[in-house]
């Protein structure tokens, strides 16, 4: 089990029991802090939040307010006389992370939320009646001719199909469904 989880602005893959080293936190030497902005969830099955995964939160112990190693910055410019030499210590804190919390509620509401997506439909899978593009693909993979003729009366045969199925959008399997049903009314059309 391990999450990806946002700390003092920088990413971190963190597990239970992992001591790691972050941007200077606030907070004294033996401190807890907690990080609600988890991004990603593997604890048996992979949860991607969109930012966040909601309900999640990884606890964390404050270990040591410490600095890092030291990091030469040396500038010069050659045959000027210019030569500038400074140093750099991160203040960095170490922490111990003492869990990942937030699992149970998490994985119920997600469920929830994943059958409430599973019922809405991207545009991707819809047909939008309007886009003349939209129906030219279909009738031109039944091997129709895309005429005006055609598309106006695909856009009827998709009306009555709404009304037939009591559905407000058809998916591109229900509109071609529909077009090798009705085959015959476009051939009328193109005698």
């Amino acid at each position: 089990m391990f999450a990806i989880v946002e700390i003092a602005g920088l990413q971190y893959k963190v597990e239970q029991d992992q001591k790691l080293f972050v941007n200077r936190l606030k907070g004294d030497k033996g401190g807890k802090v907690s990080f609600d902005k988890v991004l990603l969830t593997v604890n048996g099955a992979i949860t991607v939040g969109a930012p966040a995964v909601s309900g999640i939160t990884v606890e964390a112990e404050i270990l040591d307010h410490v600095k890092a190693d030291k990091v030469i910055v040396f500038k010069k410019k050659r045959r000027k006389g210019y030569k500038v030499k400074n140093g750099h210590r991160q203040s960095l804190t170490q922490i111990v992370i003492t869990g990942i919390t937030g699992f149970e509620g998490g994985a119920k509401k997600a469920a929830k939320k994943e059958t409430v997506k599973s019922e809405v439909l991207s545009d991707n899978a819809t047909v939008n009646f309007s886009e003349d593009h939209e129906l030219n693909y279909h009738l031109k993979k039944n091997n129709l001719s895309q005429s005006k003729e055609n598309r106006e009366t695909l856009i009827t045969l998709g009306k009555a199909v709404k009304v037939e199925l009591e559905k407000n959008i058809l998916t591109h399997e229900e509109v071609d469904a529909a077009i090798i049903k009705n085959i015959d009314q476009f051939k009328a059309l193109n005698k």
